[in-house]
C-alpha cells in the first residue's frame, strides 16, 4: 500500500513538472483583407505539427478568423466556408429583391442616383456598406458560442483589436458579444460603416495596430507564433485603385512597428501574398495555400515547440450549429424616428414560436433594406426559456434625399426625373416623395405613405401622365363616337391621365401586397389634327392664322374605388431569371362628370401573372399570362384595352405588345401570353427573344373567343444591358398577320 502510495505521488509529481515546463503558445494573426485567408493555411500546418494553441489575438481579417478558430472550427471548417461563400456579395450588402417592400422596390427600380439632402445641401455617404450581410455570417457561424461573453472563457481564449475613431486609440476587445467585437475589429474605414461598443466608435483595428503580439505576451504567452499578411509599402505601379491608396495609407503607422513586433515573434510565418489585393476573396484558395507553403517551412521549429508542450487531449468537436432557434423576447435599441410597430412589422417574426435562421436573417434584410439605418447590430442570448433578440438600431440622421433619373423609350420620348423624398416629415415612419419629369412630354408622380408592415399601411399618390402619338384613325372610330372622314388615315392623339389615389396596404410579407382605395381620374383624349383637316369654309379661312381647335374625345373625372392584389418574387424586375408573378386588379366606377353623356356604372378587372425561372447555366425562361376585362352595360370605351408597343411601366390600360406599333389593337377584353428567352452572355447582358400572342376585342369572355387561337401573333429578337442608368433594351419585332416591321429602344430605368 505505501509503494502504491508513492508511486502515485510520483506520477502526479512528474506530471505537475512536465506541466510547469510546458510553454503557453500565443497565435497572432494580422489584418490584410483577402490575403488574411492565408491564416487558414498556416493553422493547418500548425495543427499538423501538433501544437497547441492557448491564446488567440487577431486585427480585421486575422480577428475573424482568430475568432472562428478560437470558438472550435478547424482550417478545414473555415476553408470549407470560405470557398462557399461570395465574400464581395457580403461586403457590398447588396440585399435581395425579396427583402425589399413594393415601395422600396419601386425606388430601386426607378432612380440611377441617390444623395442625402437635408438643410438642400448634397451629402456622399459615410462608407459603401453597414456590413450587415457580413455580420448576419458572424452570428450564425458563432452562434454556439453566443452566451460567453468573457472571450477567456472561449475554447481558446481570444482578444481582437479595433480603433477608437476619435482618440485614435487601440482598444482591446476581450469580452462582449463576439460577432460584434470581430465586426468592430474589421470596420474598414470607408467601407463599413463604424461600430459602437459601450459608448465608444469603433473602426478597424489595423489603423493603429494590426499586429497584437504585445497584448497576447500579457496574457501569459511564452512562446508566440505570428501570422503576418501585411504588405510593405507599395510603389506607385502598385497603387492601381483608391482602396490600394487607402490601404497604403492605413501601412505607414504599421509597417514601421512590425520592425520592432517581428522581433518578439519567435515564430515568424510571413506568406508571400504580393501578386493578390486585399479585396481578392474569388482566389482564396490560392491565397489560403500561400499561408500553407509559407508555415511548412517552418514546421521544424513548429515540431520543437509542439514537443516542448505537455501532451494533449485537444481534438476538433463536431460544432451544433442549430438551423432554427425560439426567439420569445424582442428588445430594441435606437429608434428615435421609427415605431416598435414598424420595425417588427418589417421583421415579421413571430415570438415563442420556431424561427430558422434563414426567415431571422430575411426578417432583419427587410429592416437594412429600407435604408433607414446606418447599421444594424443584434445580440442572441439565452433567457431560460428561449432567445432574446436584442436589436440595436443607428438610425441615419438624414431625412431628405435628391434623386434623378433619366429616360428615353419611343412613347413618351426624353424624360429627365428630379425627385425630392421627405422621411419623418409628418408621423414616424412615413415617406414623402415628389417626382417632377420634364423632356417631350411634362408629368408627375407624388406620393405619401406611412408604412406599418405587415399592419395596415396608409398612402396618398397622385400622377400626372401625358404624351401624344401618331395612331390609326380607325382605332378612334372604334372607341368614339366621330364623323368617319374617308381623308384621314391617322391623327395625333394627345393623352392626358390625372390619377389621384387614397388606400390602405397589407404586406404579409415583402412579396405580397393587398390594397383597398378609392380613386379619382381625369381622362382626356384629344387631337388638332381632324381640325386640321376640316373643309374650308369662311369661318376658318378668317382664322387660318389661329392655332387649330383641339377635338375632344373624352374629358371626364371619373370615382371608383379598387382593390389590388400583387405577388412578387421575380428576382429581377426588368430581366428575371427566377421568381413567381400576380398583379391582379379591379376597379368598380361609380360616378363620373360624363362628358360624352353615356355613363353607367361599370367595373374593368385585369390580371397578369408570371413565372421565370432557369432552364441551363445563364438561360432562363419567362412565361407570362394576362388578361382583361370590362363588366356592365355601359358604352364608355375609355377605358378599353389597347395593345401594341413595348414597355415597363403601366399606363392607363395599354399593353405591350411585339409585332404591332403602340395603340393598335383595341378591345374592352383581352388575353395575352407571352414567353421571352433570355440568355446572360457576359455579365449583364442579354440576348433576349421574345413571342407573344393574343386576342382582342369587344366580350371576349361573354362569347367564349378568349379561349379560341389567338387571332394576333408577334415576335422580338433584343439586347439588354444592366447599366448604372437602369436597364438598355434594344428590340426588332415582327408579325405574321402584317408586312410593317418595328424597332424600339428604352435607355434608362422607366418611370
Amino acid at each position: 500500500m505505501h509503494k502504491l502510495l508513492l508511486g502515485i505521488w510520483f506520477t502526479l509529481g512528474l506530471a505537475t513538472a512536465l506541466a510547469q515546463d510546458s510553454p503557453k503558445i500565443g497565435l497572432v494573426l494580422s489584418g490584410g483583407g483577402a490575403k488574411g485567408l492565408a491564416h487558414i493555411g498556416a493553422l493547418k500546418v500548425i495543427e499538423a505539427s501538433g501544437v497547441k494553441v492557448d491564446y488567440i489575438g487577431g486585427t480585421s481579417m486575422g480577428a475573424i478568423v482568430g475568432a472562428l478558430y478560437s470558438a472550435g472550427y478547424s482550417p478545414e471548417q473555415l476553408e470549407a466556408f470560405f470557398n462557399t461563400m461570395n465574400v464581395s456579395d457580403l461586403i457590398q450588402d447588396e440585399f435581395p429583391r425579396s427583402s425589399k417592400s413594393f415601395y422600396d422596390k419601386r425606388d430601386a427600380e426607378r432612380y440611377a442616383l441617390s444623395l442625402p439632402f437635408d438643410n438642400f445641401n448634397v451629402n456622399f455617404p459615410e462608407a459603401i456598406s453597414g456590413g450587415q450581410n457580413v455580420y448576419h455570417e458572424l452570428v450564425r457561424l458563432l452562434y454556439h458560442v453566443k452566451d460567453v461573453q468573457d472571450f477567456n472563457k472561449l475554447p481558446i481564449p481570444f482578444l481582437a483589436i479595433a480603433t477608437n475613431v476619435e482618440t485614435g486609440e487601440p482598444v482591446v476587445l476581450n469580452s462582449g458579444f463576439l460577432p460584434e467585437a470581430v465586426m468592430a475589429s474589421g470596420t474598414f474605414p470607408s467601407l463599413f460603416e463604424p461600430t459602437e461598443i459601450n459608448g465608444d466608435i469603433l473602426i478597424d483595428g489595423g489603423v493603429v495596430n494590426n499586429y497584437p503580439v504585445q497584448e497576447i505576451r500579457d496574457l501569459g504567452a511564452d512562446i508566440i507564433i505570428g501570422v503576418d499578411v501585411q504588405d510593405d509599402l507599395a510603389t506607385r505601379e502598385g497603387l492601381l485603385s483608391g482602396t490600394e491608396v487607402l490601404f497604403q495609407i492605413n501601412n505607414y503607422r504599421t509597417v514601421k512597428d512590425m520592425v520592432g513586433k517581428r522581433k518578439q515573434t519567435d515564430i515568424y510565418i510571413k506568406p508571400n501574398i504580393t501578386n493578390f489585393n486585399i479585396v481578392d476573396f474569388e482566389k482564396g484558395r490560392a491565397i489560403i495555400d500561400s499561408g500553407a507553403v509559407a508555415a511548412k517551412k517552418l514546421m521544424g521549429s513548429l515540431q520543437d515547440v509542439a514537443n516542448r508542450q505537455s501532451p494533449s487531449d485537444k481534438s476538433t468537436k463536431e460544432i451544433h450549429r442549430p438551423d432554427s432557434l425560439v426567439i420569445n423576447r424582442l428588445l430594441i435599441q435606437g429608434n428615435e424616428r421609427y415605431t416598435r410597430g414598424y420595425i417588427k412589422g418589417k421583421l415579421r417574426l413571430k415570438l415563442s414560436e420556431k424561427t430558422s435562421f434563414d426567415k431571422l436573417k430575411q426578417g432583419l434584410n427587410n429592416l437594412a433594406a429600407t435604408e433607414n439605418f446606418k447599421a444594424i447590430r443584434y445580440h442572441l442570448t439565452d433567457n431560460g426559456l428561449g432567445t432574446d433578440l436584442l436589436i440595436k438600431l443607428k438610425e441615419k440622421p438624414n431625412k431628405m434625399f435628391l434623386k434623378m433619373s433619366a429616360h428615353y423609350d419611343d412613347l413618351y420620348k426624353s424624360s429627365a426625373l428630379i425627385n425630392i423624398t421627405r422621411k419623418n416629415w409628418f408621423l414616424n415612419d412615413d415617406v414623402a416623395a415628389f417626382d417632377f419629369i420634364v423632356g417631350d412630354n411634362l408629368r408627375y408622380h407624388l406620393d405619401y405613405y406611412v408604412d406599418k408592415g405587415s399592419y395596415w399601411s396608409f398612402g396618398l399618390n397622385s400622377t400626372f401622365n401625358s404624351f401624344n402619338r401618331q395612331v390609326d384613325f380607325d382605332v378612334i372610330r372604334s372607341n368614339f363616337a366621330v364623323v368617319n372622314d374617308p381623308n384621314i388615315g391617322e391623327i395625333n392623339l394627345d393623352v392626358t391621365d390625372l390619377t389621384n389615389k387614397v388606400y390602405l396596404e397589407t404586406l404579409l410579407r415583402e412579396e405580397f401586397s393587398f390594397r383597398l382605395g378609392a380613386e379619382h381620374k381625369l381622362l382626356r383624349y384629344s387631337t388638332r389634327t381632324i381640325n386640321e383637316l376640316a373643309p374650308a369654309t369662311d369661318a376658318n379661312l378668317a382664322s387660318a392664322n389661329a392655332p387649330p381647335e383641339r377635338t375632344f374625345f373624352e374629358d371626364s373625372n371619373y370615382f371608383s374605388a379598387f382593390g389590388r392584389l400583387v405577388f412578387d418574387t421575380y428576382d429581377d424586375n426588368y430581366f428575371p431569371t427566377k421568381g413567381l408573378f400576380f398583379d391582379g386588379n379591379f376597379n368598380v366606377y361609380l360616378f363620373s362628370s360624363d362628358f360624352n353623356d353615356n355613363f353607367r356604372e361599370f367595373s374593368v378587372g385585369k390580371a397578369r401573372m408570371g413565372a421565370a425561372f432557369e432552364v441551363l447555366p445563364n438561360l432562363s425562361i419567362n412565361f407570362e399570362t394576362e388578361g382583361g376585362f370590362k363588366l356592365g352595360t355601359s358604352p364608355v370605351t375609355s377605358f378599353d384595352f389597347v395593345l401594341g408597343g413595348f414597355g415597363n411601366a403601366p399606363l392607363l390600360n395599354i399593353i405591350p405588345f411585339f409585332g404591332y406599333d403602340f395603340l393598335s389593337l383595341p378591345g374592352n377584353s383581352y388575353v395575352k401570353s407571352s414567353i421571352r428567352m433570355d440568355y446572360l452572355m457576359a455579365p449583364k447582358s442579354h440576348l433576349m427573344f421574345v413571342a407573344n400572342a393574343a386576342n382582342v376585342d369587344d366580350d371576349l369572355f361573354r362569347t367564349g373567343e378568349w379561349f379560341t387561337a389567338p387571332t394576333f401573333s408577334g415576335y422580338a429578337i433584343g439586347y439588354g444591358l444592366e447599366s448604372f442608368l437602369g436597364p438598355v433594351q434594344v428590340y426588332y419585332s415582327w408579325s405574321p398577320q402584317q408586312e410593317q416591321n418595328n424597332l424600339y429602344f428604352s435607355i434608362g430605368y422607366w418611370f
